[in-house]
């Protein structure tokens, strides 16, 4: 199983405002930087309550059939979603990657602060992609919070655009 993250971020670390807004962000993802790609090579999609609730606000459902996995102890509300293939699991990061797994998923997408801390804290996440938008926000929902250990990176690549998107690429090294 791959588990890869693949994410926006201000200059200044922050994945969205402190209420949750993403406005910074280019309209429509900006220019192409890979993001379909990469969705074409992905058997799920792993989002947080929170992101999912953030997404439903969006004009259209942004993941087409690809099948979403919504973190969430508590009841969710998949109802308001309309064409898009949801579901809800609980769990620790590694049980949720060994359902998927048994369910014949292959490479995972996960996506949102909370969700990506804790996979990365469980030592799940393989590849990280991140995108970085040429602003400071000075404030909001930071992308990485604290480990239980370093995490050492070994660099991929690294893209510019003429937006000014910035887009580098990591493995987690062993």
């Amino acid at each position: 199983m791959t588990v890869s993250v693949f994410v926006g971020t201000s200059v200044d670390g922050f994945i969205a405002r402190p209420n949750g807004d993403l406005d910074f962000l280019p309209a429509g993802g900006g220019e192409p930087h890979g993001y379909n790609e990469f969705m074409a090579s992905v058997d799920a999609l792993v989002i947080g309550r929170k992101t999912f609730e953030t997404v439903l606000s969006f004009a259209a459902w942004p993941y087409g059939n690809k099948r979403v996995v919504v973190l969430s102890s508590g009841p969710v509300d998949l109802s308001a979603v309309r064409g898009g293939v949801v579901e809800q699991m609980a769990g620790t990061p590694a049980e949720i990657v060994s359902k998927l797994a048994a369910s014949g998923a292959h490479h995972l997408y996960v996506d949102g602060g909370i969700t990506i801390q804790g996979f990365l804290r469980a030592g799940l996440v393989q590849r990280l992609i991140i995108t970085r938008v040429p602003v400071l926000i000075g404030d909001g929902i930071p992308l990485f919070g604290t480990l239980p250990r370093d995490l050492r990176l070994n660099h991929v690549a690294t893209q510019h655009y003429p937006s000014g998107l910035v887009k580098s690429e990591y493995r987690i090294a062993a």
